[in-house]
């Protein structure tokens, strides 16, 4: 097993990585949450035979358990699915010691995870992501969140989970399309903090497509290590937890744009990411060796660096003035320096955006 600790002034909880942990989930969640009832959510996907798995662990270590599947995809992502879940957790009568198990992708561990930081304002909150993208990102650092029409993640909270369980296992069925999104996230870690681990990527990708148990163990633990890094050092993102947003800020505007259906978080990643670095050479803060690096290492996993189906620039454009990380009405961008340093810039020009965009969206 390998174990990264996240820890800071106020919280402490542990990441664990191994395949198999599922059937352990129980006695894992008693150490930190010894209450006598536990609600689990699942996404319907991974309901069988990973919630059932679940579900029997917490059984067998004593929870009077109940389950609930939610569907798939960032269109539920939003404040009506929380209403359900707290509908589901007013009938399960739990108490603020109960735990709440979020068992999913990113899309299920956020709804879930602000459902358990508001409801009877906060409860004990498990992690059990079933996605790359979930394992890497999502589920470590305590950010919680659902969309509203306007825009991506606008009502959310920072909250901590109590564990973090992420049982490789669960990559094994997961479609090939979600696996790439998932390494979209950690070619990001690697561009803002790591040349190494690009590196890393680049050599062992093969081993990585073909699920490999041990490679994909240490590919989870050196992205969790970064990202742990980075939010114990800034929790609430006033100052370098801001950096993991490299390529999220285009990223989140073409999903809201697309009206997320058209692509999976991973892609917009990747084409914001591509966006952002030509952003960046175009204002002279990086060589034209680290975009031409960076295009064909997403093109080798096979995520998209250009697009002809973005739709309009001008809602482009909108959907990007509406990002939650504008501050005093500016928008603040993470550009890249080089393989493994970016830096916050503001008061980017406009017509700079602009060919940004334009560049992406003409293949």
């Amino acid at each position: 097993m390998a174990t990264v600790e996240f820890k800071t002034d106020r919280d402490r909880y542990d990441i664990l990585i191994e395949p198999g942990l599922l059937a352990h989930l129980g006695e894992h969640t008693r150490r930190v949450a010894p209450h006598d009832r536990a609600i689990l959510f699942a996404d319907q996907a991974v309901m069988s035979p990973h919630g059932e798995a679940a579900r029997r662990s917490l059984q067998a270590a004593g929870y009077q358990t109940l389950a609930h599947t939610l569907p798939p995809g960032e269109e539920h992502k939003n404040l009506q699915t929380v209403r359900t879940l707290y509908d589901h957790m007013v009938a399960a009568r739990l108490e603020r010691q109960s735990p709440v198990v979020a068992l999913g992708g990113g899309v299920l561990g956020d709804t879930v995870g602000f459902a358990a930081a508001t409801f009877l304002r906060g409860l004990p909150l498990i992690q059990c992501p079933t996605t790359l993208l979930a394992m890497v990102d999502a589920s470590v650092g305590g950010k919680t969140g659902v969309n509203l029409p306007q825009g991506k993640n606008l009502v959310g909270a920072f909250y901590q989970p109590r564990l973090v369980l992420a049982d490789i296992n669960t990559l094994a069925s997961l479609p090939d399309r979600e696996l790439r999104c998932g390494l979209a996230e950690c070619v990001k870690h690697s561009v803002i903090r790591d040349a190494a681990l690009f590196a890393w990527i680049h050599t062992h990708l093969d081993q990585i497509l073909a699920r490999h148990p041990d490679t994909l163990v240490e590919l989870v633990r050196w992205n969790v290590q970064i990202k742990t890094n980075v939010v114990a050092a800034d929790e609430k993102e006033s100052a370098d937890r801001a950096h993991l947003n490299f390529g999220h800020t285009f990223g989140h505007a073409i999903e809201a744009a697309t009206h997320y259906s058209r692509f999976h978080h991973g892609e917009a990643v990747s084409l914001g990411m591509v966006a952002a670095t030509r952003l960046a050479l175009d204002l002279h803060r990086c060589t034209p060796d680290l975009l031409d690096q960076l295009t064909a290492l997403l093109h080798r996993i096979g995520l998209p660096t250009r697009s002809d189906q973005l739709g309009p620039i001008d809602t482009l454009l909108q959907a990007m003035r509406l990002d939650k990380k504008i501050a005093a009405g500016r928008l603040r961008l993470i550009l890249p320096d080089r393989l493994g340093s970016v830096s916050t810039v503001s008061d980017v020009p406009d017509t700079a955006i602009l060919r940004a965009w334009q560049y992406i969206a003409n293949p």
